[in-house]
C-alpha cells in the first residue's frame, strides 16, 4: 500500500513524527517541509490530486485541528476523508466508510494516539455489504 502524508504549518510537527514512525513504509511526503505558514486547502488538494490519480492508495492529512483540512478534502470526487479521534473510530473508518484519506489534528492529538489510531486503520478491512450501497450514493452525489 502506498501513502501519502502532508500537512499545514499546524500539522507540521505531527507529520514529521509520523514520517519518522513509519519510515519503513513507501511514504510519500507531499510537504509542508517546515513550519512557515501555508494554506490548508492547497494540501489537501495536493493529496486529492495524489489519490484521484491513483498515486497513493491512502492520504494522511494533518491540520492544527483536522477540521479544516478534512472540509477541504471531502470537496474532492472521490474523496472520504474521515477525522479520526479514537481507535474506534479508525476501525470503523475503514470497515464501514472505506476512508481514503485519515485526517488529524497536529495541535490537539498526540503522536503516540495517532499511530495507534493509523495502525488500527491498516489492520481492519472493509466489510462492503450494505456500507458500500451508501458508498455508492455518496458517489451519486458527486
Amino acid at each position: 500500500m502506498n501513502i501519502a502524508i502532508a500537512a499545514d504549518h499546524g500539522g507540521y510537527e505531527l507529520k514529521e513524527a509520523l514520517c519518522r514512525h513509519y519510515a519503513d513504509l513507501p511514504l510519500t511526503d507531499l510537504g509542508t517541509y517546515n513550519c512557515e505558514p501555508v494554506d490548508y486547502p492547497d494540501m489537501a488538494q495536493k493529496m486529492a490530486r495524489a489519490i484521484a490519480t491513483k498515486t497513493v492508495d491512502l492520504g494522511i492529512l494533518i491540520c492544527g485541528t483536522g477540521v479544516g483540512i478534512s472540509i477541504a478534502a471531502n470537496r474532492y470526487k472521490g474523496i472520504r476523508a474521515a477525522l479520526i479521534y479514537s481507535q474506534e473510530v479508525a476501525r470503523l473508518a475503514k470497515e464501514h466508510n472505506n476512508a481514503n484519506i485519515l485526517v488529524f489534528g497536529g495541535r490537539t492529538m498526540k503522536a503516540d494516539d495517532v499511530i495507534k489510531y493509523i495502525d488500527t486503520f491498516l489492520q481492519a478491512s472493509y466489510e462492503g455489504g450494505r456500507h458500500q450501497r451508501r458508498l455508492d450514493k455518496l458517489e451519486a452525489m458527486e
